[in-house]
């Protein structure tokens, strides 16, 4: 399968681009900490988004823990979206920036199905310096203040 050429928006965020693996941990007031392993994927197809495909595992296990996608899309020159997608019922959506290989996302909309956990904000910084990545999440979620939720480091493979 041929790769199409990097759509012209995608220039600043092209260094999302492959295949991510590491690990990381969580933690949260509700919630014993714990370690996990993660797979994340991003892509293209020539048009003006990235899609992007994550799950992750307990370290250790093949016990499944989270998935999500969803898209990265620019808007202005320093400024994109992100739409993300939970199968616990959980929609998010960000507006933030970029910054050569760093992203700052606020969520401006959370969305939850009724059955879902109750989540009203989510914060996620992402730090690409070659081939390793770094980011934080932070959530306001459960009835506990806005805060650290997720830590992780991930080395491109491919």
């Amino acid at each position: 399968m041929t790769v199409p050429p990097l759509h012209p928006e995608l220039t600043d965020l092209g260094f999302l681009l492959g295949t991510w693996v590491g690990s990381g941990v969580g933690e949260y007031p509700t919630i014993e900490d714990f370690a996990y392993q993660e797979t994340a994927e991003f892509t293209h197809v020539g048009k003006p988004f990235i899609a992007y495909r994550q799950k992750t595992k307990r370290a250790g296990s093949n016990e499944p823990l989270h998935a999500e996608s969803g898209y990265f899309r620019p808007t202005t020159p320093g400024s994109m979206e992100l739409v993300i997608v939970q199968p616990s019922g959980i929609l998010e959506i960000h507006e933030g920036a970029i910054d050569r290989g760093e992203l700052s996302l606020r969520s401006s909309v959370v969305l939850t199905t009724p059955t879902a956990k109750e989540v009203s904000t989510v914060e996620r910084w992402i730090n690409v310096e070659g081939d390793v990545m770094t980011y934080r999440l932070l959530m306001g979620a459960v009835g506990q203040p806005h805060q650290i939720h997720l830590r992780a480091r991930l080395n491109r493979t491919g």
